[in-house]
């Protein structure tokens, strides 16, 4: 069963007129991780905002998104509010941008939750803290009373992903997730990523540059470029056999930057 079903997207602005998104169509089956990869200005990131309507007043997209047989086009904006997060989650690049700045975190898990369960401030605070130590938080009442720039890159994206856990979506995007954060913090926040898959046995879209990544978590991938889909197919495949030019590029350039790495690593041998 498909959960979610993107059938011939287009995305342009409307300032410009141009075209940045040409008729785009896949599908998401239900439990698989599929992977968007392709360089900065492919058109991974507006696909994603696409598909739950979260664009800049100038974006104009057509086309039909079916997410679990519902036509997501045909909603009313206040209608399509109440299906962001709790029925798919979304977690930003970039995790200062998911938080009021003027308020501590704890505020907008008291407010997301109280929008969508109905919950008080306790209730959201105890699932909260109990999502925070899940995902390797500690003392997450101190991280609550705390304002996003006084928290690290890693930490916001684990705050985000505590809060997909306590609202349990049937679909989680991730755009870039770990694109913002230097290394250690990168393979920590992956691992939680999948931990996150293996809780919740839900449908996850990981938007990444990082083949290594993408490799790791997902099922199956498509390759954007310019606004194209170029290549898409199971992950081993298409990694091992790929069949696109741009394809053969991506995943060469991949294995020449790992061979450099294993090379530094192992004193220059």
């Amino acid at each position: 069963m498909n959960m979610l079903e993107v059938k011939h997207l287009r995305v342009w602005d409307a300032n410009e007129g141009k075209e940045i998104i040409h008729d785009s169509s896949f599908q998401l089956k239900e439990g698989t991780c599929l992977a968007i990869v392709g360089e900065s200005g492919s058109g991974k990131s507006l696909t994603c905002r696409s598909i739950i309507r979260l664009h800049k007043p100038w974006i104009r997209q057509s086309g039909e998104i079916i997410f679990q047989g519902e036509h997501l086009n045909h909603l009313s904006e206040r209608d399509m509010r109440k299906r962001r997060g709790k029925h798919i989650g979304m977690i930003m690049q970039n995790g200062m941008g998911a938080f009021d700045p003027s308020s501590v975190v704890g505020v907008h898990f008291q407010e997301t939750l109280k929008e969508h369960f109905g919950w008080s401030k306790g209730e959201a605070e105890a699932s909260m803290k109990k999502a925070m130590e899940s995902v390797m938080l500690s003392h997450p009442m101190e991280i609550m009373n705390k304002f996003p720039h006084q928290l690290s890159g890693g930490m916001l994206q684990r705050l985000m992903i505590a809060l997909t856990l306590v609202l349990e979506p049937a679909v989680v995007i991730a755009d870039e997730p770990t694109t913002a954060l230097d290394t250690i913090s990168q393979f920590e926040v992956v691992e939680q990523f999948i931990q996150l898959r293996e809780r919740m046995g839900g449908s996850m879209i990981f938007v990444s540059h990082d083949l290594g990544v993408v490799k790791k978590i997902a099922d199956e991938v498509l390759v954007m470029r310019n606004g194209d889909i170029v290549e898409s197919g199971n992950v081993e495949e298409v990694f091992t056999a790929p069949q696109h030019p741009y394809t053969q590029y991506l995943v060469s350039t991949r294995l020449e930057l790992s061979h450099h790495f294993n090379k530094i690593m192992n004193g220059g041998v």
